[in-house]
């Protein structure tokens, strides 16, 4: 019987571990999470990344089968490294590796440190895109701080009103992996733009492509930041903060190239869930990034 190609092997392999419409979340509780795919935009992107290693170990070495191209991944890992791949891709690249072969990246050779100051996106604006030309999309989106697919899909129909501060409010946006989460609006001029956009129809029907989308995340995440601190000085350097199932510290102690930088954690959490993230390490490591920036940042091109 004649053995199926590489890149049938990998998305057999994919497929038999796809779990759309399980919850992640409920999974890790239970221990098993490494053990599937939860979204679609995972299975693609681990797709791309495991046929581009079968690829170059059939390429390099002749191998016919999974098993057999098992052996090269560290040479694969260190062909990525020696061609200048960015830390972070290289870990996503081991971590699709790690899913094809039911293993821990661990068990691979080290990928390079991921360092903050090494970050490029959005860390420049792009001349090549007119704000001021498309100053209603950028206000919205630095109001909102919705993703390229969120505000594409932002209807009339998301605003509301809060009931008890009568601040404006986007409700059942549908982020990354399904989960559907309700986001503060930080512009009245934004929020009267969005409901007087006729019933059943797009805010927004064509979205600029060149649109640097991820900084005005960035904006947002810094104002919404800023609006919950707490002075440094007040918060107890102890475990009184309940996260993650577990009391951690108030004070959120930065590493490597912000170290000695301290943040209210508390603060990041309500910007990180108002992202669509869960984790604050993200929004410390890609949104809260400019701490000089963000010590005095608001609002202010309404």
């Amino acid at each position: 019987m004649k053995k199926p190609s590489l890149i049938k092997q990998v998305q057999e392999k994919f497929t038999a571990i796809l779990c759309i419409g399980e919850k992640r979340h409920e999974a890790k509780s239970r221990g098993i999470a490494s053990q599937g795919i939860y979204s679609w935009g995972t299975f693609k992107t681990y797709m791309s990344q495991a046929c581009a290693f079968v690829k170059w170990a059939k390429t390099s070495f002749g191998c016919k089968t999974l098993a057999e191209a098992r052996q090269y991944v560290d040479d694969y890992i260190k062909h990525l490294i020696d061609n200048g791949y960015a830390a972070p891709s290289q870990k996503a690249i081991a971590c699709a590796l790690a899913k094809l072969y039911n293993c821990s990246s661990k068990d691979f050779i080290p990928t390079q440190v991921r360092r903050r100051a090494d970050i490029s996106k959005s860390r420049q604006k792009k001349a090549v895109f007119s704000e001021s030309r498309n100053q209603d999309f950028v206000d919205t989106c630095r109001a909102t701080g919705l993703r390229r697919h969120e505000i594409a899909k932002l209807r009339p129909e998301n605003l509301v009103y809060d009931e008890a501060t009568g601040k404006p409010m986007l409700i059942n946006i549908k982020g990354k992996g399904g989960k559907i989460r309700n986001v503060p609006v930080l512009c009245d001029k934004v929020a009267e733009r969005i409901s007087n956009t006729p019933a059943g129809q797009k805010v927004f029907p064509k979205i600029p492509s060149r649109a640097d989308i991820h900084s005005y995340r960035a904006d947002y995440c810094k104002a919404i930041y800023n609006l919950h601190a707490r002075p440094l000085n007040g918060l107890p350097d102890s475990n009184t903060f309940y996260l993650d199932g577990e009391m951690q510290n108030e004070r959120y102690y930065c590493r490597k190239d912000m170290d000695g930088v301290i943040l209210d954690r508390r603060a990041m959490l309500i910007a990180s869930q108002a992202l669509g993230h869960n984790r604050i390490s993200i929004i410390a490591a890609h949104y809260l990034y400019d701490i000089n920036h963000l010590a005095t940042f608001k609002l202010t091109s309404f």
